[in-house]
């Protein structure tokens, strides 16, 4: 057998191995491409369940976990808000009250019931829907009411979602009942209290919708 011969089956042989070779390492970059590729999407996977479960969250939201006094300044109005009075509620709720400023000062919360209810009595943890119109003790000057913007206002008692005048003061009061609460700055959002809030001691009259 000439050398010829043996260099040219030797010169196969290496062929047939680097085709090999080469083919795996085709192979195996592949296989990484498709592991890198399976990362990537599970990876996006998580980031599309983290978004929605944000979204959801802050969709679930609600006005109950609000400050009462939002919109402090907003003007009145004489419309009661749609729906939500009992059926067998004293007439005088289903229209706007007029509150008076105070007289003298408010050292401690005052709750004065001007409509008495007949319905169940509210608890902490419990939520209340509520009319309500806010001023300031002093002058009398309304900064907030529900029944500017048609809506009554729920809120979770004893969850801190609203001032303490508010969270102490609604305990115990029957659906169907209008409250007068009188509440010191300290109850309510201080004597310095944030841009848009109303210092010192506040009059708020309520009237209690329902009782969950």
């Amino acid at each position: 057998m000439s050398n010829r011969v043996v260099e040219t089956k030797n010169d196969r042989r290496v062929a047939a191995k680097a085709a090999r070779k080469a083919a795996a390492e085709r192979a195996a970059r592949a296989k990484r491409r498709r592991q890198q590729l399976a990362i990537v999407l599970a990876g996006l996977a998580v980031v599309a369940i983290v978004v929605a479960i944000v979204l959801f969250a802050r969709g679930g939201d609600d006005d109950s976990g609000q400050q009462v006094a939002s919109a402090p300044g907003a003007s009145a109005s004489a419309a009661p808000p749609a729906g939500g009075i009992p059926a067998d509620a004293d007439p005088a709720l289903k229209t706007k009250p007029v509150v008076q400023k105070g007289e003298g000062t408010v050292t401690e919360l005052k709750v004065t019931p001007l409509i008495e209810g007949t319905g169940p009595a509210a608890q902490n943890g419990q939520t209340v829907t509520v009319n309500y119109v806010g001023v300031t003790y002093a002058d009398g000057k309304e900064f907030d009411a529900s029944w500017n913007g048609g809506k009554p206002f729920p809120v979770q008692l004893g969850s801190g979602g609203v001032i303490e005048g508010w969270d102490k003061g609604l305990v115990g009061a029957k659906q169907g009942s209008r409250l007068q609460l009188d509440i010191p700055a300290t109850m309510a959002y201080g004597e310095q209290p944030p841009a848009g809030y109303p210092p010192g001691a506040l009059r708020f009259v309520v009237d209690v919708l329902s009782v969950q």
